[in-house]
Parts: structure tokens; sequence; C-alpha cells
């Protein structure tokens, strides 16, 4: 009987597998820290990120809604220690058949050249037509029309007619042709120094229209035009624009390039050049 026993006992303590115990090698690992810490996990101090708002410093600007002008009537776009940047408008000052008559006659008789701006040292062709009437010499961007004293009859009377309603004396006309809504004119303003510190110049248009767009300049001399107001005017068959006052020297103006189809278009600037 004690032979039993022993026997029983021999296979549960040294052949019976444990049913509780786990030996070290099953025990879970203490991970370790990424590599680039060269410590391990015990050793990483852990902190609490927190979320702290905290308000710019610099002025949030909002850009001016641009400005679009349709109706008749004067409007001063801005007042500056240079004075009072103001245009005229009047959308219907030719009547329509009238305005076809001239764009008939200005369209076939008028000498239209395509001439070359320079800019950097460089020279590229102006993207329209042009051709200039005056009493004297006219110069920009390289470009130099010279006197032209013989006035077509249509151009004359048109002039004549200016004077009457301005009550100015014009001495000169740059004439633009834009064949089409791929023809423009870049930005810039019409301040030549032969054109005297606050010119008028009054702007015809006859064809199709076309936005005329203006920019104000930075006070800054910054060439950042961002957050300055800018405006918009459709120029029709058979208007008028009179620029006038401070806008050439606080303002600019450009006819943009189109991308849909426009037909031609003409715009005349008559302008009063001082002879130097």
């Amino acid at each position: 009987m004690n032979t039993d026993r022993k026997r029983r006992s021999r296979v549960q303590g040294g052949w019976a597998a444990p049913s509780n115990v786990r030996s070290d090698r099953n025990k879970p690992q203490v991970p370790q820290a990424p590599a680039w810490t060269g410590k391990n996990v015990d050793q990483v101090q852990h902190t609490e990120k927190k979320f702290m708002f905290q308000e710019s410093e610099e002025e949030v600007r909002e850009k001016p809604v641009e400005k679009v002008i349709t109706k008749a009537g004067v409007c001063d776009l801005s007042t500056e220690p240079s004075g009072v940047s103001r245009i005229r408008f009047f959308p219907n000052f030719l009547d329509p058949a009238e305005a076809d008559t001239i764009y008939n006659d200005l369209y076939h008789e008028v000498p239209w050249r395509q001439r070359s701006d320079f800019k950097n040292g460089e020279s590229f062709l102006q993207p329209r037509l042009t051709a200039w009437y005056g009493d004297f010499p006219y110069s920009y961007s390289g470009v130099r029309h010279e006197a032209n004293a013989e006035w077509h009859s249509t151009l004359k009377m048109l002039k004549d007619r200016l004077e009457e309603v301005t009550g100015l004396t014009f001495n000169s006309m740059l004439a633009n042709m834009y064949r089409d809504g791929h023809d423009s004119v870049a930005w810039h303003s019409d301040d030549e120094r032969s054109l005297g510190p606050e010119p008028t110049i009054a702007s015809l248009s006859f064809g199709d229209s076309r936005n005329f767009e203006l920019r104000k300049k930075p006070s800054t001399g910054s060439d950042d035009y961002t957050y300055m107001q800018h405006a918009k005017i459709p120029l029709t068959h058979g208007s008028l624009l009179i620029m006038e006052g401070a806008t050439q020297a606080d303002w600019q103006h450009r006819i943009p390039r189109e991308y849909h189809d426009r037909g031609p278009r003409i715009n005349l600037t008559y302008r009063v050049i001082i002879p130097e």
C-alpha cells in the first residue's frame, strides 16, 4: 500500500504538468521606449499636452467690394491729399443710329496701325491697333506718335461737340481699335508729363461693349493691389466717359482681355497735350 502511495506521489509531482504556475518567459515584457530617446519606457516622463489659443497680432483685412458703375452721373472715386479722383459717365451720349454711322466711318477710313511697346529692353506688339491725331507728338511706353494735324472730318466733329459739352479745348486724340475680345490694354495711368498734372480725358466708345476697369494705387508705393478699391464700367456703344482731377495720379485703368466672343470696338480718347 505504501508502495502505491509513493508511486502516485511521484507521478503527480514529477510528471504531471502544472496547472496554475507560469514561467518567467511567459510574463509580459516591459516595452522599450522609441529608439530615438535612448531610454527605456520607465525612464521617459510623459507630460500632458494642453491646447492654448493665442490671438494673431496680424490685422485681418478684407477686399473691398468692387464698385460697378452703369448709370449716368458723376462719381468721386476717392479723395486724397493729391485731390479728388472724379469720373463722369454718360452711357447714351450719342444716338444709336448716329453712333453706327460714326463707327462705320472710323472703321474703314482711319489709318489703323499695330505698333510695338518697349518694356525692360524688349519690344512686343501691342494687342490692339492705334491712330494719333494732334498738333503735337505724343510718347508713352517707348512708343512715339508724330504730330498729325490732318484731322478726319468725323473726329473733328466729335472734338467740337466735346468741347461744347465740357468747356475744354482739346488739341489731340489717341484712337484704339480692339479687333476682338483678345485685344486689350494693360494696367496704366495717363500720367505722362506732356498731359499736365491733372489731365481731363474724354473717352468715346463705338462698337461692341467692353469692361473698363480701375484700381486704386497703394499709398505706400507697394505693387500689391489686393486690398485696394476696384471699379468697373461697361462702356457701351455711343457712351462717353470723362476722367478728371487726380484720377491719373491715384488710379490705374485697363481694358482686360476677354475669353468669349467680342466684336470690334473703337475708342477715342480726347486730351490736351502741353508742348515741352
